[in-house]
């Protein structure tokens, strides 16, 4: 009997077209429970719970959505021990550090934070014009689809990660679309949203779940007219597919999709501290096996006379280390077919690229490498994305060549350059990052660009491809629930009619407005 999908506060059997189970990577094997892959009825369910969910979240104080992501943090830890087990169990990640000290406490901070940031209001930017009587602010746009990623089971998961505390905080009920190969995680942490949901006393479809659909099903579910927005991580051809869908019925879709993260090597970093770059590099393409949105895929260095010896300390961290467990059988697939597709491109493989034997989902640590002539002979192809353990070296004749290089890059979540400290590659670094700067959405100096912070000033965002739309971050909060919003506008209405953080006096002193033209904590000055 498959498991029951999350709807209208009730876990109900499922409307199930056919049944799947996630696969245990370590093991290559089916573990036990069976998931069902729901009928256009389940999503049709919660589209219309939802719809009435979203209209009661308008008149839910903002105190009850902060009780309930507060109380569902505090559920997740008290629950952390079987939720990081489940998780290391679907996805082959290690449960310490990456899980247990790294992923869970982000998920939880992320959510405390999204409390936070409705509590306090001026995520929404709450503007008065006093003389003209107009004032706007953001809201709740209405029901969300989260659609999580592989890679990050709890913090991107989408019923618990980012998306979703941003969703929620911005007042709005969340459709998750669990990913496939974590069920069990999903299921769990929904367990306890459910929990919260009735502890705060808010809708009981303030959050619903349904395991999987058709492809068919998922593009009609975020076309629908009574989705607010959608929030997706993953694949470029899955996301495409739903930006297609929801751009034909003019529904907002924030997607995060390929990215392979450039980082230039300029010559005298290369000169003065190639080893230590070399081990920076190491560490950030081959953790979690390579399986992170911000993953290096792409090594730029300038032909010269330390970059033969560079590639040869390359080459021998990667054949050093031991190859990471992948996430499903699905990534160690579309790993060979990418490094298919850059080999049949005349990239030449250093290290690696084959499977490791055996029934668990392993690949060799990969370091390809590519003549910057060849590269810019076939920009398209040498930009495949190989998800995983492996990166590709671009060989750069010169400052000009690199340059052409960053050129004909697509838009990207991430780049990095590395540079002189003493100031010797600075005139290198002024011509080639203006360049990096258009196409990236966070730009680095000297540090790889794997970690991503929960910082209010993160962009975790780029130009499309990486992303759907350049101007938005899944990432910091509070611009990450602006995403999930729409401008309301307020012209000439009477001060009790108002939203609370748009009247004369501000409901809570600590929100930031912008009143005429000046931000203030104040309440509107009295008019004359």
């Amino acid at each position: 009997m498959p498991r029951p999908v999350l709807i209208t506060g009730d876990w109900r059997p499922a409307r199930a077209a056919s049944t799947f189970h996630a696969i245990d990577p370590s093991t290559g094997s089916a573990l036990p429970d069976e998931y069902p892959v729901s009928h256009w009825d389940d999503a049709e369910a919660a589209l219309t719970a939802a719809a009435k969910a979203a209209a009661e979240l308008r008149d839910v104080p903002v105190e009850r959505i902060g009780k309930f992501l507060t109380a569902y943090a505090a559920a997740i830890e008290a629950r952390s021990t079987e939720i990081v087990d489940m998780a290391h169990r679907e996805t082959g990640l290690a449960k310490t550090p990456r899980l247990a000290t790294g992923e869970l406490p982000r998920t939880t901070n992320q959510l405390r934070q999204a409390a936070a940031a409705a509590l306090d209001g001026s995520w929404s930017l709450p503007t008065i014009d006093s003389k003209l009587n107009i004032r706007s602010r953001h809201a709740a746009i209405g029901p969300v689809i989260v659609i999580g990623p592989n890679n990050f089971p709890l913090a991107f998961n989408s019923v618990a990660g980012g998306d979703f505390a941003a969703a929620i905080a911005a007042g709005n009920p969340v459709i998750a679309k669990a990913h496939p190969s974590h069920p069990g995680t999903t299921r769990l942490l929904a367990e306890e949203a459910l929990r919260a949901v009735h502890e705060a006393a808010l809708p009981a479809a303030t959050v619903q779940l349904i395991y999987r659909t058709s492809r068919e099903d998922g593009a009609r579910l975020v076309a629908d007219v009574r989705v607010g927005a959608t929030g997706f991580t993953g694949s470029r051809s899955a996301g495409l597919a739903l930006k297609h869908a929801a751009d034909a019925a003019g529904k907002p879709v924030y997607l995060e999709m390929s990215s392979l993260n450039p980082v230039v090597v300029l010559s005298g970093a290369l000169q003065t501290r190639a080893d230590k770059i070399a081990d920076e590099f190491a560490d950030s393409c081959l953790a979690s096996a390579g399986q992170l949105c911000t993953k290096p895929g792409l090594l730029i260095v300038i032909a010269g006379p330390h970059t033969e010896s560079f590639l040869a300390k390359l080459r021998q961290r990667f054949a050093e280390r031991p190859a990471a467990t992948l996430l499903s059988p699905v990534v160690a697939q579309s790993l060979d077919a990418s490094l298919k597709t850059l080999t049949s491109s005349k990239a030449e493989i250093l290290a690696g690229g084959s499977a490791v034997p055996g029934p668990a989902c392993r690949f060799n640590n990969t370091l390809l490498r590519v003549s910057g002539v060849d590269f810019l002979a076939n920009p398209h192809a040498l930009q495949t994305e190989a998800f995983g353990n492996a990166s590709m070296v671009v060989i750069a004749s010169d400052t000009d060549q690199a340059r052409a290089i960053l050129e004909e890059l697509d838009g990207q979540l991430t780049g990095a350059i590395y540079s002189d400290a003493q100031g010797g590659d600075d005139d290198a670094y002024n011509l080639l990052a203006p360049i990096v700067r258009r196409r990236v959405g966070r730009l680095l100096n000297d540090k790889m660009p794997t970690g991503v912070a929960v910082s209010p000033a993160m962009n975790h965002g780029g130009p499309y491809p990486a992303t759907g739309h350049s101007g938005f971050t899944s990432v910091g909060i509070p611009a990450s629930l602006r995403r999930f919003s729409q401008l309301e506008c307020y012209d000439n209405i009477r001060q009790h009619r108002l939203p609370r953080i748009l009247q004369d006096r501000n409901p809570n002193p600590q929100a930031a407005r912008l009143i005429d033209g000046h931000w203030s904590q104040a309440d509107v000055p009295p008019r004359a």
